[in-house]
């Protein structure tokens, strides 16, 4: 499928402007990471606790902000998850500390920020239960006697698939039950059990969805880990484009791909997003993709040469861009619509790989034509200004031995 035929778009003529485009963001970048003294990285890097929280009505984060600090030392981040998934209105929160966690207190950490909930937000428990973060052994030991004493007493194995029954119905209405009287609908909870429950049990303001832990050590080694797969990848792909097309190529791509990397970090830094494993991930992602764009444009190129088309290789590379202009459009096009979708739509969770994905789409797909292809033409021009600087010399010294020939030479007598 081609949408641009027999165009004659001057992309080379225009370079300047996306050439100073790019310095702008790569300073604004650089800069940036050195005043906050380097990129922002989420927990798989540095270690930490990561919390999804969900509440029946969600507090404003600076209160869940402010109830946190009290017990939990460091830096402490709250983050609403706003999405209309299911019915009605998400009213999660990302909890996120890291400053404070070691190997030794990583637990601690976690049971302190469910205290600082509950203190806040769950203060008139009256002794009981909450089903909203009860686990299974907590509310099977909970109710045993008490259904025991109501004369509904259940073998183990008969409570144990209660509870669990109890549970799954918890965990298919986002981890909250609103109102115990929900629980009737349950197998197996009878009007007696559910007499049990309500003087057991309560109902708490907000559930546990998911909780992580990651420990510093694992997080620093992942950091390196991830740092050698990018550079092990640009590498790798400096080798090949060397061996497939010439060594200038490949440095041009590799200097296009470390310019879309270091835009998009710097991005991360100025709208201070954390950088984690699904970060790395779209970098990785990003890395083929504007490789994969670079040697697709370089292909036309030399086949372009190898045809001896006529023109400058300015006006070679220009008709190169143009002809892959259909396949950048349609590729580049289809793919940013799906980031773009990610983004707006992804949630809180996938939000840093689909800003990834968005930026570098944009960044990777003008830096083939207007960085990596520049590069060449560069490089061209300043091959051929060597070979002219070095012509002269050779022409010069050559005729001073022609005219040194022609004055040794004597003259030749014409017959009359």
């Amino acid at each position: 499928m081609e949408i641009f035929k027999n165009t004659n778009f001057d992309f080379l003529g225009k370079k300047w402007p996306f050439i100073t485009l790019s310095l702008l963001l790569t300073a604004a970048g650089i800069a940036s990471l050195i005043v906050k003294g380097g990129p922002k990285y989420g927990i798989d890097f540095t270690g930490g606790a990561l919390m999804d929280v969900n509440f029946i009505k969600r507090p404003p984060t600076e209160a869940i902000r402010s109830a946190l600090h009290k017990a939990v030392p460091g830096e402490v981040e709250v983050q609403e998850v706003n999405n209309t998934q299911g019915a009605g209105s998400s009213q999660e929160v990302l909890i996120t500390t890291g400053a404070a966690v070691t190997d030794q207190n990583i637990q601690t950490v976690r049971s302190d920020i469910v205290s600082a909930l509950n203190t806040s937000f769950n203060p008139n428990s009256g002794g009981k239960l909450d089903i909203n973060l009860a686990g299974q052994t907590d509310l099977m030991d909970r109710l045993r006697d008490p259904l025991a004493a109501a004369g509904a007493s259940l073998s183990d194995d008969q409570l144990q698939a209660l509870v669990q029954r109890i549970l799954d119905y918890r965990s298919a209405h986002s981890g909250l039950i609103h109102n115990l009287d929900e629980l009737s609908s349950v197998q197996g909870v009878t009007p007696q059990v559910l007499n049990v429950l309500k003087q057991q049990c309560f109902t708490g303001d907000f559930a546990i969805r998911s909780a992580e832990v990651v420990g510093p050590k694992i997080g620093a080694d992942l950091r390196q880990q991830a740092i050698n797969v990018v550079l092990i990848a640009l590498g790798a792909m400096l080798v090949y484009i060397a061996f497939r097309f010439e060594w200038i190529y490949g440095v041009a791509a590799v200097i296009a791909v470390f310019h879309d990397t270091i835009i998009t970090i710097g991005l991360f830094s100025l709208f201070n997003k954390p950088i984690d494993l699904t970060v790395i991930a779209a970098l990785l992602t990003l890395v083929g993709y504007s490789m994969n764009d670079t040697i697709v444009t370089f292909d036309r190129i030399r086949e372009n040469l190898r045809m001896q088309v006529r023109g400058s290789f300015e006006h070679i590379v220009n008709l190169s861009i143009n002809q892959t202009l259909s396949r950048t459009v349609l590729t580049s096009g289809l793919t940013f619509l799906t980031a773009m979708s990610l983004y707006l739509f992804g949630g809180q969770v996938l939000n840093g790989f689909s800003f990834a994905l968005v930026v570098g789409i944009i960044v990777g797909t003008y830096s083939s034509i207007f960085i990596a292809s520049p590069i060449l033409i560069f490089w061209q021009n300043l091959s051929e200004s060597r070979r002219r600087r070095s012509r002269p010399v050779v022409d010069t010294a050559r005729a001073r031995s022609v005219a040194n020939t022609v004055k040794a030479a004597k003259p030749v007598k014409t017959a009359k």
